[in-house]
């Protein structure tokens, strides 16, 4: 008899502290908490967000598997066995929605090439949630991961950044390990243009969330934001 593959949900988590209902639909909430097998990047942090859901089963009796940088190509089948076996599985991230700027993106194309339904579910996105309160352009816009961390390399790259910007009034978005914030907007001040506007988003849907557009010349003009080890996105948009 031929077994029927499960559904492989994509379940987005909080960007921090924030209660889980203040950012998720409750079927989304019911959803995660009614699995038993899931693909995580930590299986700890995965179990502290389902406790928080009340998952109606001991968490110990869930069935956790790590997928993360570190996970090899040859290793992403074994992630799909629960679903050939008629199991539903859901992704977690470390944070927000899996498959965007997260190892889980490659689960889910493998899913597609053995015919698995795959179904994103509704709920926090940093770099959506940034973008929109941005007020940059929505329409034509690319996230860059993290920027080099050589001075020069990353001069160079946001100066190259800055030019695609204006010639495609295209909206740049980047990120970068929260300990290093303060030394990257440092170094968009220095090599962007006056009139170019950057955005920075910290603690996106924390109570503790800070969200500001300034042109670099407004920015120069401002006390420097508290951006040391909070999680921030960056986004400029130049003139042409």
């Amino acid at each position: 008899m031929t077994i029927k593959p499960g559904n492989l949900y994509l379940i987005p988590c909080t960007l921090g502290d924030t209660p889980a209902e203040q950012v998720l639909p409750q079927h989304v909430i019911n959803l995660a908490r009614s699995l038993q097998h899931y693909v995580v990047e930590q299986a700890k942090t995965a179990r502290q967000f389902l406790s928080a859901l009340k998952h109606e089963h001991p968490i110990q009796s869930l069935h956790f598997a790590t997928l993360n940088e570190h996970t090899g190509a040859n290793e992403l089948t074994t992630l799909l066995a629960p679903l050939l076996e008629g199991h539903d599985v859901g992704i977690i991230s470390e944070a927000g929605c899996p498959g965007i700027a997260d190892p889980g993106a490659e689960l889910v194309n493998l899913a597609h090439q053995k015919g698995i339904r795959v179904i994103p579910l509704v709920g926090p996105s940093s770099i959506l949630l940034a973008l929109m309160a941005s007020g940059m352009n929505g329409q034509c816009f690319a996230f860059h991961g993290y920027l080099p961390i050589a001075d020069a390399d990353r001069n160079k790259t946001i100066t190259a950044l800055e030019t695609e910007s204006a010639s495609r009034r295209q909206t740049q978005m980047f990120i970068e390990t929260p300990y290093r914030n303060d030394k990257l907007f440092t170094a968009l001040l220095t090599q962007c243009k006056p009139q170019t506007l950057l955005c920075v988003a910290t603690d996106i849907s924390l109570g503790t969330e800070q969200i500001h557009t300034h042109s670099i010349a407004q920015w120069k003009a401002r006390a420097k934001p508290e951006l040391n080890k909070r999680p921030s996105l960056f986004l400029l948009l130049a003139k042409r």
